[in-house]
């Protein structure tokens, strides 16, 4: 199937696509700034590119919330998300956490301008304004906390209602499975017992990959966002900071591990979920499967047709199994390091 065809890969997509907008419009800008040292360009281009920057970042971390609070649903409350129409549901969600991002970013128009860097020097440099004393502190604890800590505390909260209900869903199956192999043993031969354990097996794996999942997207959002976050509020809450002080590797790292999270996401969800690789291959227009893959195709399907398809007698006896292929047997801020203090972007004036 291609990507439209499940509601992970729609998200997975979108997911993508705001982290090409960090890639494209947040950390591209930033460096040709760099480059430059000051910014080039009207007043209206400066507060777009602003705007951008911090888009981009509400846009991937709550994209990946949302896609998240999919999965809960699929797995704590499959029922109920069958019977609202989950692909109409997915894209709403999709287009809501769009519009929200657009709105949460807007700020961002009305606190930066293209300014003098000093009055009467006809030098002009994208900076932003704040209330003093107070502004600054404001701007960037919003920043911190829409950006990382509800995030964070939204997906730990998430799989973590995930992981509780797949531990409950194991615990009544391997209940049902020591009394089927019970049965079982009382009568050699059965389906019953073997269905039953199969089936426990089968979560348990989910309850794995699930718990993998859980620390390997919170420990990559929290190592990548929380030494840049930390370092961001501890210049605007020590008076005693001085960002030419700390203009060191140290400080320069803690900016680009932010960055690194929107290139870590995308490979996360392929490492965990193999076939979206595969999948996405498919997508292509240029990709052609192998011969040896369509051989094998067409060894299986021919091998599945000679399958027989009602019960068959096993023995002179007259004793009958299920065949194997029958119903019953069968059981996923702006980014800036502060080198000029002139122009740490957005967190100083």
């Amino acid at each position: 199937r291609c990507w439209k065809g499940s509601r992970v890969h729609l998200f997975i997509k979108h997911l993508s696509l705001a982290d090409l907008v960090v890639a494209f419009f947040q950390v591209l800008p930033q460096l040709c700034w760099e480059v430059t040292f000051r910014f080039h360009g009207p007043d209206f281009l400066c507060r777009v590119v602003k705007h951008a920057q911090v888009l981009g970042m509400f846009a991937s971390a709550y994209m990946l919330v949302m896609m998240t609070v999919d999965r809960y649903l699929a797995v704590c409350h499959p029922l109920e998300t069958l019977r609202r129409r989950p692909a109409r549901r997915a894209r709403a969600t999709i287009a809501a956490t769009w519009l929200c991002s657009v709105v949460l970013s807007a700020p961002q128009y009305f606190i930066f301008s293209l300014s003098e860097v000093r009055p009467g020097s006809g030098v002009y440099d994208c900076w932003g304004h704040f209330i003093e004393p107070w502004g600054v502190r404001a701007y960037v604890t919003w920043i911190a906390a829409g950006i990382f800590l509800v995030p964070v505390l939204a997906l730990a909260l998430c799989y973590g209602l995930i992981c509780r209900s797949i531990w409950r869903n194991v615990r009544g199956k391997m209940r049902r499975g020591e009394a089927g192999a019970a049965a079982a043993a009382e009568e050699p031969g059965t389906l019953a017992g073997r269905a039953r354990v199969s089936g426990v097996s089968t979560i348990s794996r989910a309850k794995l990959r699930t718990v993998k999942m859980t620390f390997v997207i919170v420990l990559a959002y929290v190592v990548c966002w929380a030494p840049f976050f930390v370092v961001q509020m501890w210049s605007v809450w020590d008076e005693e900071f001085s960002w030419h002080d700390s203009e060191n590797t140290a400080v320069t790292l803690s900016a680009l591990l932010a960055s690194l999270n929107s290139c870590c996401n995308p490979w996360i969800y392929m490492l965990f979920s193999g076939h979206l690789l595969h999948d996405f291959l498919r997508c292509l227009p240029c990709w052609r499967p192998g011969r040896s893959s369509s051989d094998g195709s067409v060894r299986r399907t021919t091998a599945a047709g000679k399958l027989p398809t009602a019960r068959t007698p096993t023995s002179a006896s007259d004793s009958w199994r299920e065949p194997c292929n029958s119903r019953k047997s069968s059981q996923s801020v702006v980014l800036d390091y502060p080198r000029r203090a002139s122009h740490t972007i957005p967190l100083e004036a």
